[in-house]
């Protein structure tokens, strides 16, 4: 009911009861005032509202019921028009009653004759909702009926969907996704960015991989998995075809053994919410969201992300969620740690084996984070002023396939100042 329809028998006498007493307690001088009121409010004359006030507030049930406006005939009409319109509701099935018998007379469907026509015309909205049961149709309708859902894919039935907890102490369960840099057409192949995030520390692997097939997948796993400094225990990517197939379970299957799997629920982003919090900050924040997808973008943006991955594990700080709990009041309180920077939250960490991380510690000395960041800067500016693939190019995937990433090789940083 809308704020602008008029009140009802019943609501005016609700207030009228409401007024009621005080209208009884107050001095003539006053009561006057009341009704001027009660006669703005319901808009009944002011004779009815004496009667009532002085007369009997409760509606009084009638002594002869009305007698039967509409025989079978309309209500059989009326209950076929709207199956034949799929049993709409009764507001929109008034005015489409006439024509719509017209329409079923003419293919035999119904008998119309005038007498029938102008009860059609004249009935109304309640009288329709009285002849059609809705609650009783509902299992007719057709589009509230309930099909049997398609058998669940095997696959995607054997992956545990659960959500890693927040407050993970041990370092090793990853969430994993792509990033499309499709720009506004999602057709044709193009470059993808893989991330794996680490929800304990907030460590990050990212690489760039053309496409988003198995091959494309197992190059660019291959190239992480490799660089990252401590072991995996988990992977959790959400329901993307590029991570739930055979293939590549297989091979997670067979590069890591001990390591468990798990995936997001459909359609909740929030279940994977550190690695789609860092496809922004660390990816789309440098990058933006244009197209790529040429071989020299391949080559410029791995290069960016080789630079990105050494920037945010070594040197941004992030914090990390310590408590939630409820106030007194009922707010919400967060505690935080320290910020400072994921190498470092793994050095204090109870990994067993830390010397490649050690290794990276010592050569993070030699590194002036002014220049990287200008090295960031230029990576950027040179990925950005690359053409995308032209109407009659092609890429082929052998030429982009990643070297694979070796521990003893390190990026080359020349140890200069910066000019402030």
């Amino acid at each position: 009911m809308a704020e602008t329809d008029p009140m009802t028998i019943s609501e005016r006498r609700k207030y009228i009861h409401k007024i009621w007493g005080r209208y009884r307690d107050s001095p003539k001088s006053e009561k006057s005032h009341y009704l001027d009121e009660a006669e703005a409010v319901t808009g009944l004359h002011r004779k009815s509202i004496l009667r009532l006030l002085n007369g009997r507030l409760s509606r009084k049930p009638r002594s002869r019921e009305r007698g039967i406006s509409y025989g079978p005939l309309v209500e059989d009409a009326v209950r076929l028009i709207a199956k034949s319109l799929d049993y709409p509701c009764a507001e929109r099935l008034k005015y489409n009653l006439v024509w719509m018998a017209e329409q079923l007379h003419r293919f035999g469907e119904l008998t119309l004759d005038n007498t029938l026509r102008g009860k059609l015309e004249t009935v109304s909205v309640s009288t329709i909702k009285r002849l059609v049961r809705y609650p009783e149709r509902r299992l007719d309708k057709i589009a509230f009926r309930k099909y049997p859902s398609r058998p669940k894919n095997q696959l995607y039935a054997s992956i545990p969907v659960r959500k890693i907890a927040w407050d993970l102490q041990t370092p090793g369960h990853f969430e994993v996704d792509t990033v499309h840099h499709c720009g506004d057409i999602s057709t044709g192949s193009y470059i993808y960015t893989l991330q794996l995030v680490d929800v304990a520390t907030g460590w990050s692997e990212i690489t760039a991989t053309y496409g988003n097939a198995f091959a494309a997948m197992k190059d660019g796993f291959d190239f992480l998995l490799a660089r990252l400094p401590f072991p995996v225990l988990e992977f959790h990517p959400d329901n993307g075809p590029e991570f739930v197939n055979q293939l590549l379970i297989k091979y997670w299957k067979d590069l890591v053994p001990n390591a468990s799997l798990s995936r997001s629920k459909p359609y909740r982003k929030n279940d994977n919410r550190f690695v789609e919090e860092n496809n922004h900050s660390l990816i789309r924040a440098y990058i933006g969201n244009s197209r790529f997808d040429s071989a020299a973008q391949l080559k410029a943006l791995r290069d960016l992300e080789d630079l990105l991955w050494l920037y945010h594990n070594c040197f941004l700080p992030c914090m990390r969620l310590e408590d939630k709990s409820l106030s007194s009041e009922g707010k919400l309180i967060k505690t935080y740690d320290h910020a400072i920077p994921p190498l470092d939250r793994l050095l204090v960490s109870d990994l067993p084996d830390k010397s490649k991380l050690f290794q990276l510690a010592d050569y993070r000395k030699s590194i002036n984070p002014l220049f990287l960041r200008q090295k960031i800067d230029q990576a950027i500016a040179q990925l950005v002023s690359l053409p995308c693939i032209g109407a009659d190019e092609k890429v082929d995937f052998r030429t982009t396939k990643l070297n694979l990433y070796k521990p003893s090789v390190t990026l080359s940083f020349e140890p200069t100042t910066v000019a402030r």
